[in-house]
């Protein structure tokens, strides 16, 4: 520890990012990106606003990607907010909107940032346990709760809620702000942009990362009325006036644009999913239902560490989490087809 370190961050105990190793010839299923390259029209935009512009700074209110995005949701464009990846909104979510009296809601098993963010903007945290099936019941969500947060689906269980379920509570608590991290949305989940026009109270992130194979621009964005987003933009311009670059903005454009390329990966990744499902439940795996782009994962008979330590020893790594009530299980991205043909030929002959 530093003796020139805040007390803040002396106490605090960070996120840990999933390993990005330098191997040769690794497939790696552990974080969670898209399997699959970008659109070339996503590099097409990017090459193209590689000028002498790049010497100027961006559309500080991101205009052109925000409008892209609207149109896409059939939506007003004050309806969005656009920032470097989902994670960085959400940041400025736990600032300005989700640090009050009552205490923060969110699972108990769940994206391990929002720990993180609670911890260094002081807020007390209460979390919602999930069913013994990793579901998720909104009804459990207390009264007294000053917000909520969750994602649908769920990170790393996979599992969803229904709309129904977040209108539901919604309405139980309509001063209450409501976020709904949908990271993995694309994978098989409603998302919940459409209960926005009914709802001042819910703020719906998105990304570009998974679905839109952009994780290496950071690009991501929110959903919501004005009022919500108006809170956003206070802390964003307390923080970072410029938040997405002249060279995301153009590839996250071009992404939004192209649905024919994105349906066509998305559809690769489910079906893909629902055949890892099938070759870990037949090889003794108890698989969690998804409607992500992963899937989590225990085998009865042996240990989640040394299942995940016998995988990197034949160059494929996948995530373990250390913690209560998972520590059994793996979560393993979804690749290609090679590469879950890989791991599925990888388990087989570790389990035999």
């Amino acid at each position: 520890m530093s003796r020139f370190w805040s007390k803040v961050v002396h106490d605090l105990t960070p996120y840990t990012p999933g390993e990005q190793p330098k191997l040769a010839n690794l497939i790696k299923l552990n974080t969670n990106e898209c399997p699959y390259p970008p659109s070339p029209s996503v590099l097409e935009a990017i090459h193209a606003a590689t000028t002498g512009d790049l010497r100027l700074y961006p559309d500080p209110d991101s205009t052109a990607l925000r409008q892209a995005i609207a149109d896409y949701y059939g939506i007003a464009r004050d309806h969005v907010f656009a920032g470097n990846g989902s994670d960085e909104i959400l940041a400025f979510a736990f600032q300005a909107l989700l640090n009050h009296d009552g205490p923060l809601v969110y699972p108990d098993i769940t994206y391990s940032f929002y720990p993180v963010y609670s911890q260094l903007n002081g807020i007390r945290a209460e979390h919602i346990a999930l069913e013994a099936d990793f579901a998720l019941d909104l009804d459990k969500v207390p009264d007294h709760a000053g917000a909520v947060i969750f994602p649908n689906p769920n990170a790393p269980t996979g599992r969803t809620v229904s709309l129904e379920a977040i209108t539901k509570l919604c309405r139980r608590l309509p001063d209450r702000v409501i976020v709904v991290d949908e990271a993995y949305v694309d994978f098989g989940a409603e998302t919940a942009i459409p209960l926005v026009k009914d709802h001042a109270n819910l703020l719906v992130v998105q990304t570009f990362s998974k679905s839109r194979a952009l994780a290496g621009l950071r690009v991501g964005f929110a959903i919501g009325q004005p009022e919500l987003l108006a809170g956003l933009e206070r802390i964003k311009n307390s923080f970072n006036s410029y938040p997405v670059d002249r060279l995301a903005s153009a590839g996250a454009i071009a992404a939004m644009e192209d649905r024919a390329g994105f349906e066509h990966d998305r559809q690769r990744i489910m079906a893909s999913r629902a055949w890892v499902t099938e070759q870990l439940t037949a090889l003794g795996f108890d698989v969690v239902p998804s409607a992500a782009n992963f899937v989590f994962a225990r085998h009865p008979q042996r240990d989640a560490s040394e299942l995940a330590l016998a995988l990197r020893e034949r160059a494929i790594i996948v995530r373990h989490f250390r913690l209560p009530r998972i520590d059994q299980h793996l979560r393993i991205t979804i690749g290609t087809e090679a590469e879950c043909n890989a791991l599925i030929e990888a388990l087989k002959e570790i389990l035999t």
